[in-house]
């Protein structure tokens, strides 16, 4: 809680928008408002600090980010190492492989169906046209028919090379990683730097449905519990940590926990940094509007931890985030 008496005021200044202004500059100008806006400039100050310091640094992503096109941004954190660690949902890591494997989304207004503001289309008709709807996107049902069969096929070529081996859910998202050829894409990019990605409630994902599928008449052999060993790992080696997450749910949990199991280092327990957008606000009692200082009473963050939530869609908040933080990073450099 804020003592205001021991807390130094400071005025609220008005945003001064330049010519040729670029994003940074803008960020800098936020730092003097309130509400999202200081929120966001705050989040900007601490992912520098993160990328600065000798910071181990974990992505949590959840909510329909790679189909709203997100992809080259998180494909891009991967490859120049904004983040060490991701822990993403198995539905993301769905519509990567759909891109990766030459299909696409598409907003609806540009598939001949128009959408008002609140996306009243005819959902009936959208399926008999083979397409489906998440939120103002489609995607058409072809691209999960793809999607199937280079799964069998890579799941295949687990049980025939290696017929007696046991998966992790992080080796198995490396192994479909390894079979895609798109240097765009997250599993790809993620191969290629060596950053590990765990998916925690991959069955709830059309890798876990057609895994399962292929489980019924042959050996395919996934151990859920062998990641949170690896994870608890990172954590512990890791001389400071932080976290960004988009949206909540399970990867927030996943990567949060860690802290509850990793003895309490010098300075303080949990995780030093910490930077969550999200929509979602705290009065239903769920997980992905559970502020961060809540956090701390479980010593999932640390209580001295710099922390900010921005209430925002991640869309919005995440390309600024980065492009901010991208032009600090070249300018020191």
């Amino acid at each position: 809680m804020v003592n205001l008496k021991e807390t130094r005021l400071k005025e609220v200044k008005g945003v001064r928008i330049g010519n040729d202004m670029g994003v940074d500059e803008l960020v800098r100008e936020l730092r003097g408002c309130a509400f999202g806006a200081g929120r966001l400039a705050k989040a900007v100050d601490i992912y520098e600090e993160m990328l600065n310091e000798e910071t181990t640094k974990f992505l949590g992503i959840a909510g329909a980010l790679v189909p709203a096109g997100m992809r080259d941004i998180i494909a891009e954190m991967i490859r120049e190492r904004y983040v060490d660690v991701v822990v993403t949902t198995g539905a993301n890591l769905v519509h990567d492989i759909i891109e990766a494997l030459g299909d696409h989304h598409y907003k609806i207004g540009e598939v001949g169906v128009e959408a008002n503001a609140d996306t009243s289309v005819d959902d009936v008709w959208l399926r008999e046209q083979g397409m489906e709807r998440i939120y103002d996107m489609v995607v058409h049902e072809e691209a999960f028919a793809r999607l199937e069969d280079f799964l069998r096929a890579v799941f295949e070529q687990f049980t025939r090379k290696n017929r007696d081996k046991r998966y992790s859910i992080k080796g198995l998202t490396k192994a479909i990683g390894e079979n895609l050829s798109d240097r765009d894409s997250i599993l790809r990019t993620a191969v290629d730097s060596d950053v590990p990605i765990f998916c925690p409630a991959i069955a709830d994902s059309m890798i876990g449905l057609h895994a399962w599928i292929y489980k019924q008449t042959n050996d395919l052999r996934v151990d859920a519990f062998d990641d949170m060993k690896e994870l608890i790992d990172i954590f512990c080696e890791a001389n400071r940590t932080g976290a960004i997450i988009l949206g909540g749910g399970v990867p927030k949990n996943f990567i949060f926990q860690t802290a509850l199991i990793a003895p309490p280092r010098e300075e303080q327990e949990g995780f030093d940094y910490a930077i969550q957008i999200t929509t979602t606000t705290p009065e239903n009692g769920s997980l992905s509007g559970a502020t961060l200082e809540e956090a701390k009473s479980w010593g999932k963050i640390g209580g001295k931890a710099k922390a900010v939530t921005v209430y925002c869609d991640a869309t919005i908040a995440l390309p600024i985030l980065m492009a901010a933080v991208r032009e600090r990073i070249a300018r020191g450099r």
